[in-house]
This record gives C-alpha cells, sequence and structure tokens, in this order.
C-alpha cells in the first residue's frame, strides 16, 4: 500500500512540475480579455498551466494563428474562408472556432448633464458615424429623447485604431440595418471610417471617450461598466429600446442556435425577438485541429473543456452572458477532434 501511495504521490509530483513549466502562448481580441484574463489566473492555480495572451486584436490573433507564432488565437470575427484556407496552406492543419462567452458591444457616450437613458434607433446611430449628425441636440435626437438635457455640443465618434473584431461586429450591424453604410463604408475588422478618431483595443476606444465631453464610441460591456461610462438603449429589429443584459444577448442567441454551422461560424446581429439586444456577439478561441505538441494539445483541450463549462460561472460578474447549454455541447464536440500529427 506504501509503495502505491508513494507512486501515485510521485506521478501527481511528476504531473505537477510539467504543468508548472507548460506555457500557451496566445494573441487576438480585446473584448474577451476581462474574463479570459480572470481564466488563465484560476487556470494556472488549479493546473499551474502558464498562459501568455497578448491582447491585440481580433485582426492580430487571427495574423499570428496563419503565421503560426502562437499556440491560439481569439477573434470576436470569425476567420474568413481565404483565411481559413491560408491558414491551411501555411500551417498543414484546419482552424477550429470554439465559442467561449457571448457579449454585447454597447454605443457608450460621455454627456454629464444628459446622463444615462440614452436612446437610438439604428438610423440615427449609422448617421452618427457618417457623420451627417453632427449635433446632440440635432432634433432626430432630442425627439427619441424627450425631457433629457442634450447639449448644443459637436458629436465627437471614437473608433478602434487596430484590426478588431469588435469592430467587425459593429459595422456588420450598420451594415445590416443600413444600406447607405453597406455601400460607402461596410464591414471589416478595419474600415476606412467617415469621420473620427481612432483608440487601440476596446480600452483605447473607452479612454476616448472618458476623456472628452461629447464623445461617442463602441465598446465591449466590460469596458463601458469598467470606466463608469453610459451606453445607449437601442432599438431593435421588433421595434423595441432594448438595453445589452445577460438576458437580452442570450435572447438574441436563441433564434441561431437551432441552426448553427457546423463550423460554429455565426453571427447574430439584428437578431429577431422584442428582448434581443441588436448588437450581440459570440467570440471565439481559434485553435489548431491537428498539433505537433502533444502537451501543449492536451493542456488547450483540457483547459477549452474548463472553459466552457465550469469557466462560464464566471461570465455573468464580468458582463459576458454564459453560452448557452446546446453551444457547449457543440464546443465540447469540437474540442474533441483536436489531435497530434
Amino acid at each position: 500500500m506504501k509503495f502505491k501511495f508513494f507512486v501515485i504521490l510521485g506521478i501527481i509530483m511528476v504531473s505537477s512540475v510539467l504543468n508548472a513549466q507548460m506555457k500557451l502562448n496566445g494573441a487576438g481580441a480585446t473584448f474577451p480579455y476581462v474574463i479570459y484574463s480572470k481564466w488563465f489566473d484560476v487556470y494556472h492555480q488549479k493546473t499551474g498551466i502558464q498562459f501568455n495572451y497578448q491582447s491585440i486584436g481580433s485582426g492580430g490573433g487571427i495574423k499570428q494563428v496563419i503565421e503560426g507564432t502562437v499556440d491560439f488565437g481569439a477573434s470576436d470575427a470569425p476567420m474568413t474562408d481565404q483565411q481559413l484556407k491560408e491558414a491551411q496552406s501555411k500551417r498543414g492543419t484546419e482552424i477550429l472556432h470554439i465559442p467561449t462567452v457571448m457579449g454585447a458591444v454597447v454605443v457608450t457616450y460621455n454627456l454629464p448633464q444628459t446622463g444615462k437613458g440614452l436612446k437610438l434607433t439604428p438610423e440615427v446611430l449609422t448617421d452618427i458615424f457618417l457623420g451627417k449628425v453632427k449635433k446632440w441636440n440635432d432634433p432626430r435626437i432630442t425627439s427619441l429623447n424627450k425631457g433629457k438635457n442634450l447639449p448644443d455640443k459637436a458629436i465627437f465618434v471614437a473608433h478602434r485604431s487596430d484590426g478588431s473584431g469588435t469592430t467587425n461586429i459593429f459595422t456588420g450591424y450598420l451594415s445590416k440595418v443600413s444600406n447607405e453604410w453597406k455601400n460607402k463604408v461596410g464591414q471589416g475588422t478595419s474600415v476606412n471610417w467617415p469621420v473620427g478618431l481612432g483608440g487601440k483595443g476596446n480600452e483605447g476606444v473607452a479612454g476616448l471617450v472618458k476623456q472628452t465631453q461629447g464623445a461617442i464610441g463602441y465598446v465591449e460591456l466590460a469596458y463601458a461598466v469598467q470606466n463608469g461610462l453610459p451606453y445607449a438603449a437601442l432599438k431593435n429589429k421588433a421595434g423595441n429600446f432594448v438595453e445589452p443584459t445577460f438576458a437580452s444577448v442570450s435572447q438574441a442567441a436563441a433564434g441561431f442556435i437551432k441552426n448553427m454551422p457546423a463550423d460554429l461560424r455565426v453571427e447574430i446581429t439584428n437578431a429577431g425577438g422584442k428582448d434581443s439586444y441588436p448588437i450581440s456577439a459570440f467570440t471565439w478561441l481559434l485553435v489548431y485541429k491537428n498539433m505537433k505538441d502533444k502537451g501543449k494539445a492536451k493542456a488547450i483541450s483540457d483547459f477549452l473543456r474548463w472553459a466552457v463549462t465550469e469557466g462560464q460561472k464566471f461570465a455573468p460578474g464580468l458582463y459576458y452572458a454564459p453560452l448557452p447549454k446546446e453551444v457547449v455541447k457543440l464546443d465540447e464536440k469540437k474540442i474533441s477532434n483536436i489531435t497530434v500529427k
């Protein structure tokens, strides 16, 4: 019995040492950085595995996955078919998209005299970012916000300067609700903005809005909350003004879950449903289906299984919506496909 005890103890100690030496390198989206940081810390305490994650934007994460300079990437914009083909050609393996949480891109603003509860329609929001609505007391805004003190002040537009999945979500939404936006600007991780000033990362846009009275910008919900910034209620496809909440983001996803594509790449902006928040989105970790390192393959697989199950309990406290159980099952099936060459 003593011999068995020491053998088991030895195995546990060796496993702990190996995990302590294991480091996984990743890069990409700033949108989920708040919860990823929490997950990486908790999982490190649990297993000894270290994570080095660079929050450089979805565009950078996709690029590094294609180039093979990271063990995993992160993006709020699904990789395009062309990017997947390029990765297959360069890396010799398929890239898997693993949805990790859901979140809301919010329209945040800095109007101390106005306070919380600003209402915006898709048409007015689009025209603000097109530079056609230039002042906060424009009749199109005041008519939506009767009783609110809206100043005779120029609107300062803040947007992302880096390749960004948050931008892809936001411009994808604007492209769905406005043909003018779709034709003039379009959707992408980077676009030619008609007006405004760029900030790097969600934190950069939040910083610009926070330091500039009259500013408006788009960020992931957690960044608005962390910076004490208000955010608008947006008129959704059903005609209701909805604020971003866990329930309204989950409602946006509900209509898409039954028809999730096999590769799990799906956009849920401008969803139907009376309570759906219109700029909702999944965010993904990008992983190699076939990996060269057996230890890293197991470490990533184990972490992903933990993140989409136990890790979901951290989501609400950090202003993300947990994955629906149907998506968790799809994730687990996809994670089981990770192998070693």
